[in-house]
């Protein structure tokens, strides 16, 4: 067995394992702005998988997580997650079958994507939330606000419900408005702006305060009718313990941050005794986006599925540049169709990925500030 990993731009991290029976699998471990990091983190990991059995994913998946006697965290579980998402790769090759397959078969035949409209500051949104739906969408995801101060003035909050009025406006009460906060709300803002976005009716709103503030969703749910989503920086079951009971209703992990496939398909089952839906967080490239499809195919409770074709972060280098084929990942009326297609369902570009590894990426995210100079949350 080899292991081999590319840092590719825009800003992912790809991983490579090939089988003494010649069989590849492809991971994409990764923390946005901590590339290198976690690629350290395969490197370490590897030194243990190297000359086992590939096919004893589960025993794996507990001895990279458990291994080491201090454990968790973003950088090892998303070291973890791709070489989980390899693994099943491998697996799903090996028996001629998709991933989701092998978890116990299809319940669907095809996904619902949302699309993104725009960045941090994203003008003309409702132009933007039109053209999705003209091209098949049926859900578009938007960011709520730039930064925000700890309470902030009327405006500010009454300029966000006017973003997204805009929106609902432009795609109509047949599909949908996802509003993305980052955290970047207080809980003071949280119950301020929540309530006046109500009459919009979002699917859900994501991130309406920080992961380390979920001792407050239980409030914040009793006092809105919105539904309420967070996951993206929750890394493990034990963490998504800690919110499901709080009356969330969407729970979004990203099979490359919370400890990939074999993970994620846990939280799901978990999610599900609470009545809690899925709508996995995948802003990343190409291998993620396959994984996350595969786990959706599979999962009873999956609501919805990020995707970052054409995000503004992707600049110079889109999810679908680094395929042979993009069918698999071709969206139509906004869904994505179920395959047969064996492991993940894509066959990865290596030529394309050696050539842009040589290239490289640094990226990291911004560093805001608010105007008396304090820091400010992205």
């Amino acid at each position: 067995m080899s292991m081999d990993t590319f840092l590719v731009p825009p800003r992912w991290l790809f991983l490579r394992i090939r089988t003494d029976e010649g069989i590849t699998g492809w991971g994409e471990p990764v923390v946005e702005g901590r590339a290198a990091t976690v690629q350290a983190a395969v490197a370490e990991l590897s030194e243990y998988l190297i000359g086992e059995d590939p096919m004893r994913i589960e025993d794996h998946w507990q001895v990279l997580t458990k291994g080491g006697f201090y454990r968790g965290g973003p950088v090892l579980s998303s070291a973890v997650a791709g070489i989980d998402q390899a693994l099943w790769d491998i697996a799903g090759k090996a028996a001629g079958l998709p991933v989701h397959m092998l978890l116990g078969g299809p319940v669907r035949e095809r996904v619902r994507m949302y699309a993104w409209i725009g960045g941090d500051r994203p003008a003309e949104v409702a132009d933007l939330a039109r053209a999705q739906v003209e091209a098949g969408f049926t859900a578009v995801k938007m960011n709520g606000s730039a930064e925000l101060t700890a309470i902030d003035t009327p405006a500010q909050s009454r300029g966000i419900v006017e973003r997204v009025a805009a929106v609902r406006e432009a795609i109509g009460e047949h599909n949908d408005v996802v509003v993305d906060f980052h955290g970047r709300m207080s809980t003071a803002m949280a119950r301020r702006v929540l309530p006046l976005l109500e009459p919009l009716m979002p699917l859900f709103v994501e991130e309406a305060v920080l992961p380390e503030h979920s001792d407050n969703l239980a409030a914040l749910a009793q006092g809105t009718s919105i539904p309420l989503a967070t996951g993206e920086r929750l890394y493990s079951r034990w963490d998504f313990r800690a919110v499901l009971g709080r009356g969330i209703a969407v729970a979004q992990p990203d099979v490359s941050h919370a400890g990939g496939i074999s993970e994620v398909r846990r939280i799901a089952a978990m999610a599900e005794a609470y009545d809690v839906a899925m709508a996995p967080h995948c802003p990343l490239g190409p291998i993620a986006l396959a994984s996350s499809l595969q786990l959706a195919f599979a999962i009873p409770n999956f609501l919805i599925q990020e995707q970052s074709v054409g995000i503004h972060y992707n600049e110079g280098n889109d999810v679908l540049d680094y395929l042979v084929d993009r069918g698999p990942l071709t969206f139509t009326g906004g869904h994505a169709a179920r395959t047969a297609l064996p492991g993940l369902g894509i066959e990865v570009d290596e030529r394309a990925v050696e050539r842009m590894a040589a290239q490289g990426h640094r990226w990291r995210n911004p560093v805001w500030r608010h105007a008396d100079g304090s820091f400010a949350e992205w």
